[in-house]
């Protein structure tokens, strides 16, 4: 009779300490403070009315989410290879904390470490936690292959992807070795810290229209949690079942989250009268189209929302009515009102919202909100105005695009000129604008190292074979010292005599290739035995910049020649035209019906241009998309890759000849030919005497080797303080 007692009493034992350590697993004791509700499952944060709530102090608080996306990747790396530490997470989280982030959002499944760093950040600052949004990404895979979001292959693949995330928030799971996906042992509960889980991602409205048609005829979803009302479309009634599902597995784990689904302008559910394209306004996917059955935690509309995408943006009619602060119209602040009227009665979280900082750019906006072209404190200005109208406007939360810089990142007006592809993640194409989002700079390895000034001290410090000089080039150039990283070329040119741009023009001739101009205007009589592809000028601020060879610009090559949305003269396609042409980039396409609403023009803007400044950001000077300076006898300038003709530095590749083709192939390296110019005159000074030709071919090559991994220096941008302060002010924290 003692031993069965013993052994009734030890198994009551064991229970207990297992649902002991599932009730410590599940809710951390002393950790979080959170409801009870029904089946003793707890709530952090809920919907109510129009706004987010966190329970907090032993009541319900209203809850903004302030917050910033997190990317997965570093310099170097494609985001599918999850490189980054716990350190560094943790060190990151204070900084976002620090500028005043209450939220952390992620796109996808993280690697262990995130959560482990996660939890164990707010276990230190349980005061001040960073909450966190989980993202579940949509199997695109099986979309393209099917063409069918409701097919069994993609919900099977989408369900799969769910499980896995919630198995991941909760410590549950543990995910074998994939391509591209993370994997590991996850442990760490990270539910408590969990605001709401955001599945999918910006939505095809060819895919959208596509599953309408084939599933037109099947009733709305049902499920336990949540459902699709009776007017939801097809699509709808998916994205309702992948939330119902998103909550049948959290249901038994202890919590209960709100829920949303990615969704973005294209498919928002309004009408845009100012619209060109047919595939911007063709369908939508609309939040209010599915309701939460019995989830307690409630369920709210998310939207990326940009200034300067769609193009209606600035010439909708419909969004001239409200106006800034100079009586000019803001159009972003009209869609917010018009957007937050539309889901009336429920919570509406502005999730991606920001303008790059690059010298590249790829869609104009309203009131100078371009998707690139800014300094890193018009990034901060523009970003930091934006917030402030998405908070003005009673949106729930306003989440920043983007934390880190990410160099793998394309866009679609410069991802045909670099070449191979695959070969993005080794170099920073400032010319790319989605690389630059971030306000956690990603620089490349010679920032803090060198800096655009017209001091040359740190040129000094360089070791000699990272370097090389040139002596007495020319006539009126004394020394050119040439490096590189992975963003630029770097040039130090000491000059004979003190540089006067009201005299005399600076011209700097790059060759990298067998072709190119052998004459042209700014080089006066002159005639050259090998062309150049580019040539650097350097003068007043109006006529300092780079400029193409007319047969080599692969802009026009694209964009005239392929697509016909430009004119191109025949002295253009001829060699040595001895035209060089501003360096442009698309910024809108030529449109026509059937595709288009109407006819629009082709745009495009010049990207050439080198402004002049310092890059020393110890500087009050400081401008992040200074190219060049002058101080006395030194003239000192760094030239992005792309702008000289390469596709691809790391592995040598420039772009080739060969008109409407775009292929690259491999350069031996890059002459320069300087020369100077007198603005009296008009005098050449250099290039020969001009009775004969000049030896392009007899001057040194700057070569440097491949490379397959990166240096990168991490620093917050001036964008950051601005955020900082914007996040500190608004609301009040």
């Amino acid at each position: 009779m003692r031993t069965r007692n013993s052994m009734s009493w030890t198994a009551i034992f064991i229970a207990a300490a297992i649902l002991g350590l599932a009730a410590w697993h599940y809710w951390p004791p002393g950790k979080v403070e959170s409801m009870r509700v029904d089946g003793g499952r707890h709530l952090k944060f809920r919907t109510a009315g129009e706004q987010l709530e966190i329970y907090r102090n032993g009541g319900w608080r209203p809850f903004f989410a302030k917050g910033v996306n997190l990317g997965a990747t570093l310099p170097g790396h494609d985001p599918g290879e999850l490189p980054i530490d716990r350190a560094t997470y943790e060190r990151w989280f204070g900084m976002m904390a620090e500028m005043g982030a209450n939220v952390v959002r992620v796109y996808t499944i993280q690697k262990p470490v995130f959560y482990q760093a996660l939890v164990k950040y707010n276990q230190k600052h349980a005061d001040r936690p960073l909450y966190f949004i989980q993202g579940v990404w949509s199997p695109e895979e099986a979309f393209r292959e099917t063409g069918d979001a409701l097919s069994e292959q993609a919900r099977t693949a989408f369900r799969k992807e769910i499980a896995d995330a919630v198995g991941a928030v909760y410590g549950s799971v543990t995910l074998p070795e994939r391509p591209g996906k993370a994997s590991g042992k996850y442990t760490v509960n990270a539910a408590p810290y969990l605001v709401a889980w955001h599945i999918g991602t910006e939505w095809d409205p060819e895919l959208v229209v596509k599953t309408n048609k084939l599933h037109r005829n099947e009733p709305p979803y049902r499920g336990r949690y949540f459902q699709a009302k009776p007017d939801a479309s097809p699509f709808e009634s998916m994205i309702a079942e992948m939330i119902d599902t998103v909550a049948a597995g959290e249901s038994g784990k202890g919590w209960l989250h709100p829920q949303t689904f990615t969704n973005w302008v294209t498919t928002d559910p309004l009408t845009h009268p100012g619209e060109l394209l047919n595939n911007e306004d063709l369908v939508s996917v609309d939040p209010t189209h599915m309701e939460p059955v019995h989830w307690q935690a409630g369920y709210f509309a998310s939207y990326h929302v940009y200034p300067y995408y769609p193009d209606f943006f600035r010439i909708d009619p419909t969004l001239m009515n409200v106006k800034d602060g100079q009586g000019r119209p803001d159009t972003y602040r009209a869609y917010l009102r018009k957007l937050k009227a539309y889901h009336r009665g429920m919570p509406v979280m502005v999730t991606e919202f920001g303008v790059p900082s690059s010298i590249g750019l790829a869609h104009l906006g309203n009131l100078g909100r371009d998707q690139g072209g800014h300094d890193e404190k018009e990034q901060g200005q523009i970003d930091a105005a934006l917030y402030k109208e998405i908070v003005e406007e009673h949106f729930a939360g306003a989440i920043l695009f983007s934390w880190q810089d990410e160099w793998f990142k394309k866009t679609w007006n410069t991802m045909h000129f670099e070449l191979p592809a695959e070969r993005r993640k080794y170099w920073l194409n400032v010319l790319t604008n989605e690389k630059m989002f971030g306000v956690l700079g990603m620089y490349p390895g010679k920032e803090g190292v060198l800096s655009v000034d017209g001091n040359l001290d740190d040129w000094d410090k360089l070791p000699k074979d990272d370097k090389m000089q040139w002596d007495q080039p020319a006539p009126g150039w004394n020394r050119i010292t040439v490096t590189h990283d992975e963003a630029y070329v770097y040039v130090a040119a000491e000059l004979t005599e003190n540089f006067a741009p009201d005299r005399e023009i600076l011209h700097l001739g790059i060759d990298t290739l067998p072709g190119g101009n052998r004459h042209g205007t700014a080089m006066g009589n002159r005639k050259l035995d090998e062309g150049l592809e580019t040539m650097i000028t350097l003068g007043n601020d109006r006529e300092s910049g780079i400029r193409i060879a007319a047969d080599y610009d692969f802009h026009q090559r694209l964009y005239g020649q392929r697509y016909g949305m430009i004119p191109v003269g025949k002295e253009e396609k001829a060699d040595d035209s001895g035209v060089f042409n501003p360096w442009k980039l698309a910024v809108g396409l030529k449109l026509e019906p059937p595709d288009a609403r109407r006819t629009y023009p082709f745009e495009e803007v010049e990207v050439g241009r080198f402004r002049r400044g310092t890059t020393d950001p110890n500087s009050p000077d400081y401008n992040t998309l200074a190219l060049w300076q002058a101080s006395g006898r030194v003239v000192e300038l760094r030239i992005p890759w792309m702008l000289m003709g390469f596709t691809d530095p790391s592995s040598l590749q420039v772009m080739a000849y060969g008109g409407k083709d775009l292929k690259s192939v491999k350069t031996e390296g890059i002459r320069l030919v300087p020369w100077i110019e007198k603005r009296a005159g008009g005098g050449i000074v250099g290039l020969g005497d001009g009775n004969s030709v000049y030896r392009v071919t007899d001057l040194p090559r700057y070569r440097w080797n491949s490379w397959n991994s990166v240096r990168y220096n991490e620093r917050p941008k001036q964008s950051y303080e601005i955020m900082k302060d914007v996040y500190h002010q608004v609301p009040p924290p």
